[in-house]
Order: structure tokens, then sequence, then C-alpha cells
């Protein structure tokens, strides 16, 4: 049962005075730390990897596996508001932490029991239940650990300390989420288990095992806490006088209108009630365009982690995960904080721009820019990877090889109207990367020998929309294969090596032979695509070394081979898309840089806002509206991914980014008069609170004792905290750690 402190001025406990005179620091704040750098280290290294083990675990495709990773991301941000609402109403701050962070392990090992490969089990079912657990675990204590740390200090005698604390619990998040996003992508991609090429078992089960030891350190510290006990939730005291005000509202509107229409639940929510209501309004009134923000913030873990797996992660020599390239957020972020604070606001500061609505603004133009850079860069992608696939749904592939020892001449109205004529040399490729087939045709195919003794070659093409199909002119036949390059290609990863052969099937095996890696090819004709080393891979047949050729990351080749045992082999490697259309995971950089500043302008300055300009008891409600707007955001991203509101990725950034402006503007004409609130004012505030028989309250003001040396001016002149969240948003400089 949590202790119920009633000691003090503000029903705290009053800490013992040290010799020096000054009051210690809270011993039990330790604990709450280290726990949110293990808890955040388990989240973000579990969220790190979510969408390459939905892809390449569960079989999902990047449509559906954005969904789903955005949908656990709402339901993240939807449980906060159930988790304030236990917190306050019920069980209080510790025992909600408690319950619901064991919640929150059993999902984190829920998800890692079902990443191992059984037999039988229904690995999907059990990765949904694991992620729905953890949901509910991590969205319940968000709202509850950062106000529990708090409730350590003794106020105002510690002010300076709680903003120590929140900048400790703050780099803790940041630290967690960098050490994770480091190392769980190398123990998701360089270890090896259960038969497989990585260990996504293991990349779960450590964060797992992370969160046992943030519950356990967070027991271990009980003694020490100072737990306040729940006073109800404001939410309740909010809903009910909407309610109130919409009754009074149909019952007087005509023969006592009203300035406000909240003003009609006066007489029974109390005047202070009604007025701090409409002062929450205002602010939420700004909050409408804050979803879109977190649909494009959010997608730093979906959308640009499958947009790094198609890029060249080689730099310097070191390879980079896909997934890594997420690091580099809190990694900025550490280094924004101070950059920001020194240097960028006071720049902006002497343009003018010192207003955090104007700070807002610009942290959704540079999300916008953030996405157009992403489109640009996806635009570049995407011409690099035009050879691989058709870009366009109504486009074809077609590649036609010669495994013949004759020069052959060909003609097919394939694109065009009118047959014209063509030559495929010995081992040799044609293509057309841009035929027009805006449904599955067939065309006519004949192939006449120009020198050698060949026979003619007769067959049809067959061309669908949107695929790859190619076509090995060998042993007097035309055999047609799906050219597989429409599989999603990684081009950071090894080469893809596809062999066509033409040779006499009573001759083998064929082995292909890359580094220590060996695979039979006795499919002649066609074999499957191959991964290979980057670096000099080897054919041979019945042991006899036939050819011998070298490969660089991110190409995509065809080794043609025609021949004998007794006349001998030859061969030719054919370049189908050359490793130089390797875009480097690099040109990533800039986007995400952009976007980290984006949020340092409006995360940082929009929670300093919110909890400056609410009223003191509404600033938990205001934060559980915050949280809801991110997962308004992610449910925005579902429905577009959903829909399909366009044929390309690019596309698709292009969209998010225009529609990122016009949440802009429409920010701008919702803040346009907005009054600052003077905070100087709270400080002549301190509310006694009455229970009314209906469940609301009533408050009585009291004047507040204030320091000499506080006030001056109409400005505050207490010491600068030591928070990271002094950012100087406001011309009086009323920031709040």
């Amino acid at each position: 049962m949590e202790k119920q402190v009633t000691n003090g001025k503000n029903g705290q406990k009053e800490e013992p005075n040290s010799q020096n005179g000054a009051t210690p620091y809270p011993k039990s704040v330790a604990f709450i730390i280290s726990n949110e750098f293990c808890e955040r280290f388990n989240y973000y290294g579990m969220r790190t990897i979510l969408v390459l083990y939905l892809t390449n675990k569960l079989g999902y495709n990047e449509e559906t596996a954005t969904v789903l990773f955005h949908t656990f991301t709402m339901l993240v941000y939807i449980f906060p508001l159930i988790g304030a609402l236990i917190a306050d109403g019920w069980l209080g701050k510790y025992k909600t932490i408690l319950y619901l962070s064991l919640v929150y392990s059993l999902g984190a090992m829920v998800v890692s029991f079902g990443a191992v490969p059984l037999a039988g089990m229904p690995t999907k079912a059990v990765t949904v239940v694991g992620l729905l657990l953890i949901a509910i675990g991590t969205g319940g204590i968000k709202p509850c650990v950062s106000a529990f740390g708090g409730d350590q200090f003794s106020l105002p005698a510690q002010s300076l300390q709680l903003a120590k604390f929140f900048s400790l619990f703050y780099f803790a998040i940041n630290a967690g989420s960098l050490i994770s996003t480091t190392f769980t992508p190398i123990l998701r991609a360089d270890v090896h288990c259960f038969g497989d090429h990585d260990c996504f078992s293991l990349a779960f089960g450590v964060p797992a095992i992370l969160m046992i030891i943030s519950v356990l350190i967070f027991m271990a510290g009980k003694r020490m806490y100072r737990c306040q006990p729940p006073e109800g939730n404001k939410i309740f005291g909010v809903s009910r006088c909407i309610a109130d005000a919409f009754r009074g509202w149909r019952k007087r509107r005509h023969s006592e209108p009203m300035e406000s229409f909240l003003d009609y639940a006066e007489p029974t929510a109390g005047a202070q009630l009604v007025r701090e209501t409409k002062c929450l309004g205002r602010i939420l009134r700004l909050f409408l365009p804050f979803p879109v923000f977190w649909a494009l913030f959010d997608q730093q873990g979906s959308r640009w982690t499958f947009q790094a797996t198609r890029m060249d992660g080689t730099v310097w020599g070191y390879q980079i995960k896909p997934d890594q390239m997420q690091v580099v957020n809190p990694l900025l972020i550490l280094g924004f904080l101070p950059l920001f604070d020194y240097i960028v606001y006071p720049i902006l500061r002497r343009i003018g721009i010192r207003r955090p609505l104007q700070k807002l603004t610009i942290g959704l133009i540079l999300a916008a820019l953030g996405f157009f850079l992403s489109a640009a860069l996806e635009m570049k992608m995407e011409q690099a990877a035009y050879q691989a696939t058709p870009t366009e749904s109504n486009m074809a592939h077609l590649r036609l090889y010669n495994g013949m020892p004759c020069r052959y001449e060909f003609a097919t109205k394939v694109g065009e109207q009118t047959a014209t004529p063509h030559f495929i040399e010995p081992l040799e490729m044609w293509s057309d990367l841009s035929v027009l087939v805006p449904q599955a045709e067939e065309y006519e195919f004949r192939a006449q020998p120009v020198r050698g003794k060949c026979p003619e070659i007769e067959g049809k093409l067959r061309l669908q929309p949107g695929k790859s199909t190619g076509y090995f002119l060998t042993q007097n036949k035309l055999v047609e294969f799906a050219d597989g390059l429409e599989m999603p290609v990684s081009l950071s990863s090894d080469p893809l090596v596809r062999a066509l052969l033409n040779t006499p099937e009573g001759e083998g095996p064929v082995l292909l032979t890359s580094g220590a890696n060996r695979g039979s090819l006795d499919n002649r004709n066609v074999s499957q695509l191959h991964r290979v080393s980057p670096g000099f891979t080897e054919v041979a047949i019945n042991g006899r070394n036939v050819a011998s050729f070298e490969t660089k990351n991110g190409g995509l080749y065809t080794l043609l081979v025609a021949g004998n045992a007794s006349q001998g082999y030859r061969h030719n490697l054919v370049e189908v898309v050359a490793p130089s259309a390797a875009v480097s995971i690099l040109w990533q950089l800039p986007q995400i840089v952009v976007m980290t500043a984006a949020e340092v302008m409006f995360s940082v300055t929009g929670l300093e806002f919110s909890y400056s300009q609410s009223p003191p008891s509404m600033k938990s409600v205001l934060q559980a509206c915050w949280l809801l707007s991110v997962a308004i955001g992610n449910m925005i991203v579902v429905v577009i991914a959903e829909f399909k509101f366009t044929s390309s990725q690019s596309g698709e950034f292009t969209l998010f980014a225009c529609l990122m402006l016009v949440d802009m503007l429409v920010f701008l004409w919702l803040a346009r008069s907005y009054q600052y609130k003077d905070q100087c004012k709270d400080l002549d505030e301190v509310d006694d609170v009455d229970d009314v028989d209906d469940g609301t309250v009533q408050y009585k003001r009291r004047a507040a004792t204030v320091e000499p040396g506080q006030r001056g001016n109409g400005k505050m002149e207490t010491e600068p905290g030591y928070g990271a969240y002094r950012n100087h948003a406001y011309d009086n400089d009323f920031s709040e750690a």
C-alpha cells in the first residue's frame, strides 16, 4: 500500500535538512532514472528492428508492416490516457508503474519467444499479443514515471534540483535509445541462431532482459520513494464541465444568452473550473494540426527504415545496417539541445523570432522539408532501380538472353507498331525496359541465325504489366522465366547472380562457389537468383572450373555458360543492374538532420509551451492530449498506407510533405490571435480544492508568498534552471524545466 504523505504546505513530506541547511538530493531518484534507461533501451531496441522482423520473418509486405508498426505506435500513445486515469484516480503512481511494468515485461518476453522458430507455433498471433502487452505497459507508465520522479522533491526548496532531475531523466531516455538502436541491429544481423543468418530472438531477448532488470531496479527503491496518494484525474472534471455546459446551453440558450458556451456550466462546475477549461480549450485548439507532424516524424522507424534497406550501407569499409540509421536521431538530439539553447535561439531572437508559436511553425516547416528531401532521395533511388524493376504499373521489362553459339536476328512487335529487326550476339543480352503493357498480352517471336549453324527459334513472348520477364534461347528453344528482379532488392546487400546454362544435362554436378558458400546450379537452363559474396566467384561443372568472375555490392548479374566437356566451355557475365546504381545510405543524413531539428523546434518548444500556458490543475490533462495527438498522427499514416493514394514511394513522401505545408498554414490561422498567458500571475494563485457532490471541484484563490528578488518589473528573476528545455521561448523568459 502506498504511503500517503500529508506533511508540509503542499501535502509533501518534509525532508530533513543537512548540516549546511540545504535539502539533500533524493536518493530514490537514482532508481527512477536507472529504471527509465532500461525501459527505454527495451522499447527503442524492439522498435528499431520491428518492421524488418515483420517483413523478413513474418512475411508481411512493406505496406502491411507499415500499418502494423504505426498501429502499434498509435496504441502506445493512446494508453497513456488510461494509465493517467488509473494512477490519479485509483492505484497511485507507484503501483501503476509497477503493475504495468510487469505487463510490459511479459509482452517483451512473448515477442522474443515468438521470434524462436518452433514448429506449430502461431508466430504472427504470438507477436501481435506481445506487441499489445508492450503497448499497454509502455503507454500506461509513460505519464507516470517522470511525474513520480518529480514527487521525490520538496518544492519550492528543491526547484533547481528538480530541473537537474529532468535533464538527467531526458538524458537517460536518449542514452537508452542511442545504445539500443546501435547494438540491437548488430545482434539481429551479425549473430546467427537456429540455422538462420540472423537472430531476431536474441535481438528481442536482450531488451526484454533489460526490461525485467528495470522492474527489479524500480522495486529495489521502494523504501526510499515518496508516494503521493491518488488525487483524482482532472479529465473527469473537464468532461463533466463540458457536459454541464451542453445541458445548460440547451435549456437556457434563449432565455440567458452567454458570451461563451462553457459559461452555462458555471452554476454546477464553478467559475474556476470553467475558467480553466476555457484556457485548456484555447490551447487544444492549437493542437488540432499537431497530429500531422507526428505522422511524418514517426515514419523514421518505418518508411525511412525500408528506404535504408534499398541503399548501400558500406561506409569506409564498415557495413551500416538499415535499422542502425535510427541511432542518428538520439545522437543528434543530445548535441542539438545545447546547440539550439546557446546558438540557434539567440540568433532567432535577434531576427525577431522569440515566441513559441513562431518556433512551432518553423518546426512544421522543417518537417515538410525533411520529407521533400526523402522524396527527392526516393526519386534518385527509383531512377537507379529502373533497371531492376518497372517503376510504373502499366510498364513491363523484357530481356532476351542468347545461350546459342550463333548471332541471331529477330523481329517482334513488342512495344512497337511495326516489327523492327534486332540482333543478339552469342552469350549476350537484349532488353527493352519501357514496354507499354496496359494488360497481359502475347507477342509472336521468331529468331533467324545470321551466322553459324544454328536452327531457327520460334515462340511467344508473354508480358504482364509491372513485371520483369526473361527469355533464354537455349537448346533450340525459347525458355521463359520470371526474371525475379521485381523482388524487393536491397542495394546495400551482397550481389545477386543468376546462371543460365546451355550445357549437356549429363554433365554435372554444377556448383557455384563464393567465399565459404557453395550452391548447386543443376537446374541448368534457368537457375534461381543466388546471393554471393562481393569479390571473385567460380562455377565448376563436374569439378572443372568453367567460369570465374568478380561481383560488387549492389550489382545484379546474369552468367551465361555454353559448351560441353569435350569442346570446352565459354561464359559471359552480363551486368543487369550496375553496382554504381546503389545509393549510399549516407544520403539519408540530410533528411534525418532536418527532421531532428524539427523535433527540437516542435517537440521541446511545444511541451514547454503547453506546460507553461496551461492552468496548474490542467497540466496532466494537456500532457495526455499531447500524447493523444501522437496517436492520431500514427493513425493518419495507417490510413494513407492502407488506401495507397500514390503509386510510388516518392509520391507518398511528397504527399506527406505537402500535407505538412497545408497543416502549417492551418496552424498559422489558428494561432493568429492567441494571447500568451503571463506566468507571473500563477505565482499569486494557490488553489484550495473543495469537493462538490456531483463529482466536480471548486477552487478558492489564495495569495502565495513570493520571495524577495523573484519579481521585478513584471519579470521573473529566479536563477536559470539546468533543464534542457530552457529554450528562451518567451519574451519574459517564463520557461520551466
